[in-house]
């Protein structure tokens, strides 16, 4: 992410908590659907807070921009002044979803795309973009390079909820799915190297 804030490159990134409390899991335990979203959503200012330190101390400047006002440690997030951190030249870091709950991760990264006017979604994850069966599972699975959302979702590739990727279509967003563990990928996606799944309307 420094390379890329170093191309001049707008960031604006939307983190998860899953890592530490996932929402919907404990909701399947029988937790309030409702607390166990806010506590998903608590655990991603965590996270959010964890990446500012870390881009930081790599000279990068940031902002964190919460759904759910905690001012002792993040900005309240509001539209305008996260367009006016990216026009700045800080990486703006977008934390607690949409701040309501029943709406996951991907969904407040769809609507934060949206409001801040994103030229693309970089749903980053841990395999290469979007195969056609499990790649940890299948040998022979092969990747696919381009869908159109209604593939995806007339397929039920889990690549983004449905809601996100309806709210994408609708608005035309193209959303590129790629390995984020292979070093130099985000670098390599901003400069226009072709790698990973692009998910769009149809062929240019």
């Amino acid at each position: 992410m420094k390379e890329v804030h170093a191309l001049g490159c707008q960031l604006a990134l939307v983190i998860g908590g899953g890592n530490i409390f996932r929402g919907l899991a404990a909701s399947a335990r029988g937790m309030d659907r409702a607390t166990a979203d806010y506590m998903g959503m608590l655990a991603t200012a965590i996270n959010a807070l964890a990446l500012q330190d870390a881009l930081e101390k790599l000279d990068v400047p940031t902002r964190v921009l919460s759904a759910i006002t905690m001012e002792a440690v993040a900005e309240p997030y509001i539209r305008r002044r996260a367009a006016r951190h990216l026009e700045k030249g800080r990486v703006v870091i977008f934390a607690a979803g949409t701040g309501n709950p029943f709406f996951t991760t991907d969904t407040a990264a769809s609507l934060r795309a949206m409001e801040i006017n994103a030229e693309v979604i970089f749903k980053a994850t841990k395999v290469d973009g979007i195969f056609d069966a499990d790649p940890h599972k299948d040998p022979k699975a092969r990747l696919i390079a381009e869908l159109t959302y209604h593939e995806v979702l007339t397929r039920q590739l889990q690549v983004m909820d449905a809601t996100a990727i309806a709210l994408c279509m609708d608005n035309g967003l193209p959303i590129l799915v790629f390995n984020m563990m292979q070093p130099g990928n985000i670098k390599k996606a901003v400069t226009g190297t072709r790698i990973g799944t692009v998910v769009r309307a149809g062929p240019r």
